[in-house]
């Protein structure tokens, strides 16, 4: 004997409506007016039982609704994920990937040629950004930014943990040395967030009343790390995004003291995006690409910056390192 299932339009109502907690936005979303109040009415009519209660304006989910929503959602999810499967083939077609610009232009673009190289038939749309709503972006497939992991209701992985350390230019250094940690007060600090990574490197290293010192405020650790290059002060570097750097010899990082930094990278996508195979295909690159890297040229870099926790002392290295 057949299931006898409800209409597919009032569960989708329903749907928009308990991730909305709004009928208004669930109507906006579907397109459909004040369509989706007397749908949810039809769905509690066939079902026998209350879904919502007002709260104000919005709406909350009685113990009915709370009930039937997971399988709901889960059932809509996996309808859109064999939905891409089909429609978007493996190894080919198109991808929107939102990156943090320092991560994108530092680590990301030197290894597009792997990528292109393995999976020539993939055209790549790269985002510079850090943006949460991009999540959410229909435009965008996957994301890889730097947080908390406290994005909700959509997939995540923790991509790498990262660390954090002074760098400068060679030249700079060699015109102007640092030997100790009091140096630093003869430069100008350069921010890539709201100071307060700088903060956390100098409370570690006994050094917060040099926080009064001379400062630049970048906007992101991209342009922080540009703007130390070209000998405007000491940023912070890491250990994922300033390692070509370090490697090159375009920056060098005077101390042995590294701190764990405020957040971590992760992949985020939506749900139904998760298991679409070309996306599934970028996220394993991108491991794959990550792993072979900590164990390639870029190991031996954060070796000889000396990663460690919290120092009594600072040890100097590469003060008079040439430019």
């Amino acid at each position: 004997m057949a299931k006898r299932l409800p209409p597919l339009n009032p569960l989708r109502a329903f749907e928009a409506t308990a991730r909305h907690a709004s009928l208004t936005k669930a109507a906006a979303e579907l397109n459909v007016t004040h369509g989706a109040v007397h749908q949810i009415k039809a769905l509690e009519q066939s079902l026998g039982v209350k879904l919502f209660q007002r709260a104000g304006q919005r709406v909350k989910l009685t113990p009915h609704g709370a009930e039937l929503l997971p399988a709901v959602s889960t059932a809509f999810d996996g309808i859109a994920a064999a939905t891409q499967r089909m429609t978007r083939p493996a190894s080919t077609g198109a991808l929107s990937v939102s990156c943090v610009p320092a991560l994108l232009l530092l680590w990301m673009i030197p290894r597009l040629g792997n990528f292109t190289s393995q999976y020539p038939d993939i055209r790549l749309t790269m985002i510079p950004s850090n943006d949460a709503k991009d999540v959410r972006a229909p435009h965008i497939d996957i994301c890889v930014h730097y947080g908390d992991g406290s994005w909700t209701d959509c997939w995540m992985r923790k991509w790498s943990g990262l660390e954090l350390f002074p760098v400068v230019s060679p030249t700079l250094i060699n015109n102007r040395p640092i030997r100790t940690v009091r140096d630093l007060a003869d430069h100008v600090f350069l921010h890539g967030d709201d100071g307060r990574e700088w903060h956390t490197w100098l409370a570690a290293a006994d050094a917060l009343d040099l926080e009064r010192g001379r400062r630049h405020h970048l906007g992101d650790a991209r342009m922080a790390s540009e703007a130390a290059v070209h000998g405007h002060g000491v940023a912070l570097g890491d250990t994922v995004t300033a390692s070509g750097l370090l490697a090159r010899g375009l920056l060098v990082a005077p101390f042995s003291l590294s701190v764990p930094a405020v957040d971590d990278f992760y992949v985020v996508c939506r749900n139904e995006m998760r298991s679409a195979p070309i996306v599934q295909l970028f996220i394993d690159w991108l491991f794959a690409e990550k792993e072979q890297a900590d164990g390639r040229a870029d190991a031996p870099v954060a070796g000889r910056i000396g990663i460690r926790r919290k120092r009594p002392a600072l040890r100097v290295i590469g003060a008079k390192t040439a430019s």
